[in-house]
């Protein structure tokens, strides 16, 4: 893959020293006119006066016919203080310069009297352009025609009106373009400036909504392995500790099921902040996630545990893909907690996978906690939705699935998730 050229290899030009000192002396002047705008127009306005004004006053240059049209020099210099000195405010009100600079150019020419200053005319066009309300352009437009009109027909006595008008002309629009170049790529630069600050808002935001998904990510897969894992294990302690007095025997088997259980939830936790590391020193194919050919180990703990766990599957489950595989192990997972948390050890648990043409169903139903004379002992609120549902509903969203949870007929909980989509592996492929 060929590397991009930097400019100074594409174009020799921005590479030379001359343009790169011409360049530092640009951002210094932006700078220190950020800084005192007004000084850079006091020194448009003596520039004016000393390159434009004096040479009037010291050579003379007067009338097209006649001496300074009968002008006294202090007339004369009160002639370019008026074209040049309002040139001060052409940023603040440029419009207004431009009508102050026109009145005394085209009083000037009136009194057949011709001025190196009248470039004034010309800057505060370009200011008109540059800075004023665009819709003032066109009258600015006009009034300099009108006024280059009458210089036209002074100097046409010395000089083709044709030729004249020419160059005048070609000022003014140079004047102009210039002024409009500069507003456009001024404009343009804001824009990209503008757009630049917006990407960087929405990249901070795309991180900070893909930090969030993460850590809503790592906390529903940290509430199911420990969740599922310390309820087996308290279930295990609660059975062991009752089977200790009277058999022994089943008081050492719990205990070994519990260093089982822990040991197993130790490594899935090892597992997924290994995939979290930024350097990861295996690599994650060697750590498969569970799947649905876990599920007979996950029912064989639960029942461990107490509950009497009958498991059954439908279809060709292996044609699954892995990530609709973890999702059913998961689903079933926290389903099958939520039974052994609030059924308690004496309930029985159906888990079904079915796996059809249009996805894969996770049913899990129980029989609820054992009647207590008439009445049947505290079972799960109905309408109570705790990390564990939000959790199944999360993961079948991701494959476009739906979740119903509630009371079965009869009594018992039911947890039922529909995965919609392609199922199979062929299918999404």
């Amino acid at each position: 893959m060929t590397a991009v050229a930097e400019p100074a290899e594409r174009d020799p030009v921005w590479g030379h020293p001359s343009v790169a000192r011409l360049l530092r002396v640009c951002r210094r002047l932006r700078q220190g006119d950020r800084k005192r705008p007004w000084l850079l127009d006091a020194l448009l306005v003596a520039t004016v006066l000393a390159l434009f004004g004096l040479p009037d006053l010291l050579h003379g240059m007067g009338p097209v016919r006649h001496g300074h049209g009968g002008l006294s020099p202090a007339a004369v210099v009160a002639a370019q203080l008026g074209l040049a000195v309002p040139l001060l405010w052409r940023r603040r009100c440029p419009t207004a310069v431009f009508a102050v600079v026109a009145a005394v150019f085209v009083a000037q020419w009136s009194w057949n009297v011709w001025l190196h200053a009248d470039i004034a005319l010309f800057l505060a066009l370009y200011s008109v352009a540059r800075l004023a309300p665009l819709r003032r352009l066109p009258w600015a437009g006009a009034a300099t025609v009108a006024a280059l009109l009458l210089v036209v027909f002074r100097v046409s006595v010395v000089i083709s009106p044709l030729i004249a008008l020419f160059f005048l002309s070609s000022a003014a629009t140079a004047a102009t373009a210039l002024g409009l170049a500069i507003r456009i790529g001024t404009a343009y630069l804001a824009a990209l400036r503008e757009r630049a600050a917006r990407l960087e808002v929405e990249r901070d935001q795309r991180s900070r909504l893909a930090a969030a998904a993460e850590r809503t990510r790592v906390a529903r897969e940290m509430h199911d392995i420990i969740g599922h894992h310390l309820a087996v294990i308290i279930g295990l302690a609660d059975g062991g500790r009752y089977a200790a007095e009277t058999r022994p025997q089943r008081g050492r088997e719990a205990l070994q099921l519990i260093g089982g259980t822990g040991r197993q939830a130790l490594d899935e936790l090892r597992r997924m902040l290994g995939v979290l590391r930024e350097e990861q020193e295996q690599d994650p194919q060697l750590m498969p996630q569970p799947g649905v050919a876990d599920l007979n180990a996950l029912c064989a703990r639960v029942r461990a545990a107490g509950p009497q766990v009958s498991y059954r599957t439908v279809g060709d489950w292996e044609s699954l893909d892995r990530g609709r595989q973890l999702a059913v192990y998961r689903i079933a997972q926290e389903a099958l907690t939520n039974t052994l948390k609030h059924a308690g050890a004496d309930t029985r648990a159906q888990l079904t996978v079915a796996v059809e043409e249009a996805g894969v169903r996770v049913r899990v139903e129980d029989s609820g906690r054992p009647y207590d004379g008439d009445h049947p002992a505290e079972e799960r609120p109905h309408n109570a939705e705790g990390q564990g549902i939000a959790g199944i509903r999360e993961r079948a969203a991701l494959y476009d699935g739906q979740v119903s949870a509630g009371r079965r007929p009869g009594g018992g909980w039911v947890v039922e998730a529909t995965l919609a989509g392609p199922s199979l592996t062929g299918a999404a492929s």
